[in-house]
């Protein structure tokens, strides 16, 4: 297997901040300049969906990423082979049992990750 097998294609970034107001003003500053949507979670505001911008610390030193494959079980593996590492508690399954999403313990460039199973 190779990476290109697995369509890993970068799906958000987040941006830890340290608070509801430091996260909220930092959302509205992205939608204001460039023109992108808001979208607000409990803990996050969305910004055109590519920025996700954490109302609080959340994982990674800096934040995290997301990144979408089309076989997140079978990408898990295979970084697993490469040496990195993941956190089951992190997990989450459909309905079915399929790994949908998981939170990898490394960091890379002081950002978390997380494999999303893409549609």
């Amino acid at each position: 297997m190779k990476a290109e097998d697995f369509g890993f294609e970068l799906l958000h970034l987040g941006i830890n901040q340290s608070g509801p107001e430091e996260g909220t003003a930092t959302a509205k500053l992205l939608a204001e300049l460039f023109g992108f949507p808001l979208r607000e979670t409990e803990g996050s505001w969305f910004a055109n969906e590519q920025f996700e911008v954490m109302k609080k610390p959340f994982r990674g030193t800096l934040g995290h990423f997301a990144i979408a494959t089309n076989d997140a079980a079978g990408a898990r593996k295979w970084l697993e082979s490469k040496g990195i590492a993941f956190d089951e508690s992190s997990a989450s399954y459909d309905e079915n049992g399929k790994l949908k999403l998981i939170y990898s313990n490394n960091e890379i460039g002081g950002f978390a990750f997380h494999l999303t199973q893409k549609n």
